[in-house]
């Protein structure tokens, strides 16, 4: 038997409520101590200069916060896909104090490869779909998507 190797701290997500324009997070902080002031802070994936941060309530080891999902809406275009136009955006969650930098996932259950099993609904706000989902390692991030439709210039046959 393979021994156990130990997890690095993170922010342990026990639920997650994608509903009326927000994300809602609540979990625990494992792995370091919970002291001080937390946010939730949102980086753009390859733009890590592009951060959003919200306060977050921390009760001993136990934190709350929420994010409006409206914040998301940006104007960069990031991508093309068949006949129209698809934006993808995803953001990474973590937690942090300003000294500690910790990744939210779910680590501690007996369920790997959630991306493929936990599925949250989508929510829309001016044009953009955002759903919350479990990465390939189990961490939580958001996807943002929009989709404009190119016009289709079609010449009457004569």
């Amino acid at each position: 038997m393979k021994p156990l190797k130990p997890l690095k701290p993170h922010a342990e997500i026990a639920e997650v409520w994608p509903r009326d324009g927000h994300v809602r997070l609540v979990g625990r902080i494992h792995g370091c101590p919970a002291e001080g002031d937390w946010r939730l802070l949102l980086t753009r994936r390859g733009h890590t200069a592009r951060h959003l941060d919200y306060p977050t309530h921390v009760k001993g080891d136990r934190f709350e916060s929420e994010l409006p999902i409206a914040d998301l809406v940006t104007s960069e275009p990031t991508g093309t896909t068949g006949t129209a136009e698809v934006e993808v955006e995803e953001w990474d969650i973590h937690l942090t104090d300003g000294r500690a930098r910790l990744r939210a996932g779910r680590q501690l259950d007996d369920i790997h490869g959630k991306k493929k099993i936990m599925v949250f609904p989508e929510q829309r706000v001016r044009g953009l779909r955002v759903r919350p989902y479990y990465t390939v390692k189990d961490n939580l991030s958001l996807e943002c998507r929009t989709e404009r439709r190119t016009e289709w210039h079609t010449e009457a046959a004569i």
